[in-house]
């Protein structure tokens, strides 16, 4: 990747979906785990603010994911969102990056962005559940295995539930202890 491409991570817009659905498509079909679009876009509907595609240069380069979930529970793969939940936790659904631009940092940044947003927002823990043998990706970025279980059916071959708490702030400031993140109030349905 050139040093002069202009990267950036920006939310979700209607005209990516077709990206997104070709990526998602391409890192979980060979996992027998890709999703229908419908289900993708619920996710995204569940949470907009912290759902992000990453552009390089004028191309869309990867996604992410994340809604707020209860602890130790996650989504079914086959159904679309139909409930928002109100919850300190949020589940980090999908990380994806394009195959070419894989181990130059790029999975990282997005994480380090929905965690600054994540804290920004007022959320104590992000969970994921770890498929294809990534669980060594997210150990590395301060996840650990939980000792919920996951569903093989539904995941594939040997999921991990994992979790981390949201990180304080760069000036050592703890995230908020108490109440729901910021801008949730009830539990509500997607629309």
């Amino acid at each position: 990747m050139n040093a002069d491409v202009r990267t950036r991570i920006r939310p979700v817009a209607e005209g990516d979906w077709a990206g997104i659905t070709t990526l998602e498509n391409r890192a979980y079909a060979p996992l027998g785990l890709s999703e229908e679009p419908a289900a993708l876009r619920s996710r995204a509907r569940s949470s907009p603010a912290t759902c992000f595609v990453l552009d390089v240069g004028p191309r869309l380069a990867g996604y992410l994911l994340a809604l707020p979930y209860p602890e130790s529970a996650f989504p079914d793969l086959a159904r679309a969102e139909e409930t928002v939940f109100r919850s300190r936790n949020l589940h980090l659904h999908d990380l994806v990056v394009a195959e070419d631009l894989r181990g130059r940092g790029l999975g990282r940044r997005l994480l380090r962005h929905l965690t600054e947003t994540a804290r920004s927002a007022g959320y104590e823990e992000i969970s994921l559940v770890a498929v294809g043998g990534s669980d060594t990706f997210w150990s590395a970025n301060g996840f650990t295995a939980r000792d919920e279980r996951v569903p093989g059916d539904g995941y594939g071959v040997d999921p991990v539930y994992m979790s981390r708490p949201v990180l304080p702030d760069r000036a050592g400031e703890p995230h908020p202890a108490s109440g729901p993140p910021r801008g949730w109030s009830t539990q509500h349905e997607v629309g």
